[in-house]
């Protein structure tokens, strides 16, 4: 597909797919709508999909008037453009959430990974207030390549889990929670502090850099296991 040219008000990195393997990804609050669609043009016309994060309904509406294919999801303000053959995925994920709170947060990470390529299993509303819930899945979730861990409040899921499984858990704190949970603070600190082995954090709601992180993981454990 031939390569557009960037727009004057964005420095779009168009040579980002060879390098790292995934192309340039938008993120989409605080664009001015008419910026944004440009940019969808661009990475359209250079790559033949698009996948944007933190989106309005308003962008949604003003980016599918352009491109009618244009899929957005409320729950985790996904907004992408796929190449209309069918995407085959590898590997697997397990994205798990506390609390049904999360789950915004939880899809983010989960629709990223699948959008690059990844098979994933959801395992939502598995906190610690109810072990019973989460050990009623550890078998299929021991199973993953690489675990996501979304929560709120305290933020022992990550902790919990990376006792239970032999493969990586990426953290993700969220801003759920009540007053001395800070938005997120509480939970980004307790995952940080994790005595269980194995864990790395993102920040705070930031489903997409897990869900990329992920992507990384499972290709490498999927390319390992072919060799």
């Amino acid at each position: 597909m031939q390569k557009s040219q960037t727009p004057e008000y964005a420095n779009l990195d168009l040579e980002r797919k060879k390098r790292t393997g995934c192309a340039e990804v938008v993120f989409c609050e605080g664009k001015a709508t008419a910026h944004l669609v440009g940019i969808y043009k661009c990475l359209y016309e250079a790559e033949g999909e698009v996948l944007g994060t933190r989106a309005s309904e308003e962008q949604y509406l003003a980016v599918k008037e352009a491109f009618p294919q244009t899929c957005y999801d409320p729950v985790s303000r996904i907004l992408k453009i796929e190449k209309e053959q069918t995407r085959t995925l590898s590997g697997r994920i397990a994205v798990c959430c506390a609390g049904t709170s999360d789950i915004g947060v939880a899809e983010e990470a989960a629709q990223t990974a699948e959008f690059f390529g990844n098979r994933v299993d959801r395992h939502y509303d598995i906190g610690v207030s109810g072990l019973h819930r989460l050990f009623s899945r550890i078998d299929e979730i021991r199973k993953a390549n690489c675990v996501v861990a979304v929560a709120g409040m305290e933020g022992a899921l990550a902790s919990v889990l990376g006792g239970q499984v032999s493969v990586p858990v990426i953290a993700v704190p969220t801003s759920v929670g009540y007053g001395t949970s800070f938005h997120g603070l509480t939970p980004l600190l307790a995952m940080l502090n994790s005595c269980a082995n194995g864990i790395s954090v993102v920040n705070i709601d930031n489903g997409y850099g897990a869900g990329y992180l992920a992507s990384q993981i499972n290709r490498l454990a999927t390319d390992g296991k072919k060799d």
